[in-house]
């Protein structure tokens, strides 16, 4: 997604780390990148609240908690294929 405007962060990259920038996963020098970006682009904006919205919607909903060996498991799972995603993109972006 882009909403065709420059900017400092691209529009797709924003959207690949919005979810830890809701849940404070990234350190002070990327969360004010985020800042930055969201304080200028609408659609991304929209994106983020939108998230933000499911998110607390459904931690309302779900009084359960996973054990915590599968939260871990689940959560490495979903860094892997995070790195992959993204050396797969390296891999395949022209220079």
């Amino acid at each position: 997604m882009s909403c065709g405007r420059p900017h400092e962060t691209d529009c797709s990259e924003v959207l690949e780390r919005v979810f830890f920038f809701i849940d404070n996963e990234l350190d002070n020098a990327d969360c004010a990148q985020i800042e930055r970006h969201l304080d200028e682009c609408g659609p991304c904006l929209a994106k983020y609240d939108l998230e933000r919205t499911v998110k607390t919607l459904v931690a309302r909903s779900c009084a359960e908690r996973a054990p915590e060996g599968l939260r871990d498991k689940v959560l490495l799972r979903i860094r892997r294929v995070q790195v992959e995603v993204t050396e797969t993109r390296v891999s395949t972006d022209p220079e």
